[in-house]
């Protein structure tokens, strides 16, 4: 019987490395400004005055828009009112209801909606 030959690969030939192009003139650059820390837009730290409906939820006492985002987030999870299926969605309950006007609201149109409740 005839020994079978293993199939060897050839080396591919090594391609010669590309040339550096010539090294260009060192241009300097325009010195940067000190890093300043980032403000916050003033209008969003404004304190609001929820409705009676909001401060059910958020509290009575006056807070920036921030914060009242915020807490209706807190409300949302420790109620574990946001869709399963569909993240985006929060499904309203009893107290959710009159500020959405609405069943299921999208977390985009939550802010919308939560803004015409603040003074």
């Amino acid at each position: 019987m005839a020994k079978a030959k293993k199939a060897t690969k050839k080396a591919a030939p090594k391609k010669a490395a590309p040339k550096k192009a010539a090294p260009k003139k060192a241009v300097k650059a325009a010195p940067k400004k000190a890093a300043a820390k980032r403000k916050p837009n003033a209008a969003f730290m404004k304190p609001l005055t929820p409705s009676s409906a909001l401060a059910a939820i958020v509290g009575a006492s006056p807070l920036p828009r921030t914060q009242i985002v915020k807490k209706m987030w807190d409300y949302i999870k420790k109620h574990g009112l946001q869709d399963m299926k569909n993240r985006r969605n929060i499904n309203a309950d009893d107290k959710l209801k009159p500020i959405f006007g609405k069943a299921t609201v999208s977390m985009f149109e939550m802010t919308k909606l939560v803004s015409k409740h603040l003074k």
